[in-house]
């Protein structure tokens, strides 16, 4: 489908207006008229774009104030924003590898974190052996903090498992669940405190829930560093400093976004279930559904939601997506729709 607007709580296709439950803007930011205003007047400030390297001689501050921000929120010690977060994932990975061999991944992590001679953590629903041996070795463990088909946190319980011989770095990718997932939408990173990890990393494209085009890396300040020299890092231009001032000066109006999403998705789940053929979570603004015809049924009703193959899948994707943005007459009309699809699809 080829649209020629943004899709926010509605989408135009084809001359015809229906309900978008799709995509990934959860606290519908790149059309809050607010957040709008904050980056106008960013550009008044930054202009439209810039190019030049971080390690120029000229400095802009907003890069600091701005990562500072984020390793507060993240309560990491340092933090670094770069142009993606796909970017981002790549940049760590490069740092790792001239300090690490051993790269181990958990099933269907998202490829920007997917380091090229990485094995799987499990084999046949068991630790892969070279995670259980004796030798002593550091390992890299990659991960999403929220899988894309997901509707809960991963949980990484399994590295009680994996041999007290290895030291482990755990690199996640936030991208969905930053911004809307824990205490204030910090995400999941501060959360994991497992004591067989030596070092924790996070990675995160800020463009979906924060609206921002662009990407963070939190980690610690050695590892930080050691991206700042990086060859790649330091030819290419920064993250644009219009979405970094947007996000400081933003937050009063993110935290209002999340306020609202979360009303939102009580509005949905409620007390009431959805039909047992949908996969969510009370707390996560995504529904998902391995029916073949549930994109037809519902934009049969006037919805569209996200449909398409997705690396590291094998089948369709449906992803019914709930933001800050919908009103309460959307959700009605989504919730109306689902209990419809289950009551048709039954007889």
């Amino acid at each position: 489908m080829i649209v020629d607007q943004f899709p926010d709580r509605t989408i135009l296709v084809d001359g015809e207006t229906y309900l978008y439950f799709g995509g990934t803007s959860y606290l519908g930011m790149a059309t809050n008229p607010d957040f709008q205003n904050l980056l106008f007047e960013s550009i008044k400030t930054w202009g439209t774009s810039y190019g030049s390297s971080r390690n120029s001689n000229i400095q802009l501050r907003i890069y600091q104030e701005a990562e500072e921000l984020f390793s507060k929120n993240s309560g990491a010690e340092a933090a670094l924003t770069v142009s993606s977060g796909t970017l981002a994932g790549r940049l760590v990975l490069d740092s790792l590898a001239t300090t690490h061999r051993h790269f181990y991944h958990y099933p269907k992590t998202h490829p920007a974190i997917l380091e090229h001679s990485s094995q799987p953590v499990f084999i046949n629903g068991a630790l892969h052996p070279g995670l259980t041996d004796e030798v002593n070795e550091a390992v890299v463990i990659t991960a999403d903090a929220l899988l894309s088909l997901a509707v809960q946190p991963t949980n990484f319980d399994f590295l009680d498992g994996i041999s007290s011989s290895k030291t482990i770095t755990l690199l996640i990718d936030e991208s969905h669940s930053l911004g809307i997932v824990g205490k204030d939408g910090s995400g999941v990173f501060k959360t994991i405190t497992h004591p067989s990890i030596s070092q924790k990393i996070m990675i995160s494209s800020l463009t979906k829930a924060y609206g921002c085009s662009g990407g963070v890396i939190v980690g610690n300040k050695k590892l930080v560093d050691s991206i700042r020299s990086a060859v790649v890092f330091i030819s290419a231009a920064g993250m644009n400093p219009i979405f970094l001032q947007t996000f400081v000066k933003g937050q009063g109006i993110i935290q209002n976004q999340l306020k609202k999403l979360r009303e939102n998705l009580q509005f949905v789940y409620g007390n009431d279930d959805l039909p047992q053929q949908f996969y969510y979570d009370h707390d996560y603004p995504v529904i998902y559904s391995h029916s073949n015809v549930i994109f037809d049924y519902l934009k049969s009703k006037g919805i569209i939601i996200t449909n398409f193959k997705y690396p590291n899948y094998e089948a369709l994707m449906n992803r019914i997506v709930i933001t800050a943005n919908h009103t309460k007459q959307d959700l009605e009309q989504l919730k109306s729709a689902l209990m419809q699809f289950q009551k048709e699809t039954l007889h």
